[in-house]
């Protein structure tokens, strides 16, 4: 027995191409499930019967991202126009050698997952890893010990409903995940005690299919031991690590440029957020950039971008700094946005991408208070050749991740 219209407003979501794959509409109703579709997507399904209560349905309403997502204002940040609410603002790294080896940037949210728990003020860290028995799948996970957040160090290309894991909501652990995930939960969480949430710069989730393309591409012709996106080296290569010990790898610019990143789903094509803004604290790549302001991907030590934006997160990155767990150089916004072409570029046009995609039938999500609108003033002619390829693209059949 379905729970009392929360199946319809799940599949409305689903079948009309807005949903992320969070997975916060599980937390709502234990038989729900999140599946990899055919298409390598997750999707929630029902697996079981429905354990909704009858406030379910307001509650996905008012969470999922596929049916709304709000600016945020909290108390103690000023707005910025890319960057989202902004406490504080840092280039930052890890000061754990290894730490910032392994992540993505600087291993600045790993050495927080890991010092968040040594220190007693998280039970828990939760956050995403590799598939230990298929590790070109990516899975949430428990973090309690330093050795763990290394095991997760560095960004996962591939579907994850970090959201969907039962400790997202505890308020007694952190939880580090996609910006449409930490929505979602400070959504659900409004009323009771959040977890702490710290999220990330995001430029979409690709197909899994699409990792198992770069493997084929790779010639990957064993089971796997182990499969990283990048870290490990700033920005790091895609390394594929069969049992035998053989590697396989590929830069990031062929592995996101060249397979993965045409993969990103629709939704997330018309994301107003992914910069993470309904976060405590948030990170990102803080690239290099060469004269055209657009990033340069040569190996070298990694740095973060490291945004705090509530007063809980400010008072979190400042006793980070002060326990020696990070060091970090305060920066405008102006700068990040600046070595963020893509976070840029998509939140000023997405206006226009939004308006061909609705002219032409669309299903969209409902954004609240992002000043999409005269954002997209600044970027007029490009704003309005995004919305006659979206209106093109949608009207084609396309809106499925083209």
């Amino acid at each position: 027995m379905s729970g009392p219209g929360l199946d319809d407003r799940v599949r409305a979501v689903v079948d009309s191409g807005r949903c992320s794959g969070c997975g916060a509409c599980t937390l709502l109703d234990d038989g729900l499930s999140m599946r990899l579709t055919p298409e390598g997507y997750l999707r929630p399904e029902r697996v079981g019967a429905s354990t909704a209560t009858n406030d379910a349905p307001a509650a996905f309403d008012r969470a999922c991202p596929g049916r709304v997502v709000r600016a945020q204002r909290p108390d103690g940040s000023r707005r910025h126009p890319i960057l989202g609410p902004v406490a504080g603002c840092w280039e930052a790294a890890a000061t754990d050698p290894e730490l910032r080896l392994r992540g993505s940037s600087g291993g600045v949210l790993t050495a927080l997952s890991s010092w968040l728990v040594a220190n007693g003020e998280a039970v828990a860290t939760l956050g995403a890893a590799a598939d230990r028995d298929e590790p070109r799948r990516t899975v949430p996970v428990v973090i309690r010990s330093r050795r763990e957040a290394l095991d997760a160090a560095g960004s996962r290309y591939a579907p994850v409903a970090v959201a969907s894991h039962p400790a997202a909501l505890d308020p007694a652990a952190a939880t580090v995940g996609k910006p449409c995930e930490i929505a979602a939960l400070r959504a659900l969480a409004s009323s009771e005690p959040a977890p702490l949430l710290l999220s990330f710069f995001c430029a979409g989730t690709p197909s899994a299919r699409s990792t198992d393309a770069m493997l084929d591409q790779l010639g990957v012709d064993e089971p796997l031991d182990d499969l990283w996106y990048r870290g490990r080296g700033w920005p790091g290569r895609f390394t594929a690590r069969g049992r035998s010990g053989r590697e396989w790898s590929a830069s990031y610019d062929e592995s996101w440029g060249g397979t993965l990143g045409p993969t990103v789903q629709w939704r997330c094509k018309i994301c107003p957020d992914g910069v993470g803004e309904s976060s405590d604290i948030t990170a990102g790549d803080f690239w290099r950039s060469d004269e055209r302001g657009y990033p340069v991907f040569t190996e070298t030590d990694g740095f973060s971008a490291l945004v705090a934006r509530t007063p809980r997160g400010l008072d979190v990155v400042q006793r980070a700094v002060e326990a020696g767990v990070l060091t970090v150089r305060p920066i405008d916004p102006d700068e990040v946005a600046g070595v963020q072409p893509l976070q840029r570029n998509r939140r000023t046009t997405l206006a226009g991408r939004l308006t061909g995609a609705r002219l032409a039938g669309a299903r969209l999500p409902r954004y609240r208070g992002f000043g999409l609108v005269r954002l997209s003033l600044s970027t007029a002619r490009t704003s309005v050749r995004t919305a006659r390829g979206t209106f093109r693209r949608v009207r084609a059949g396309a809106a499925d991740g083209s």
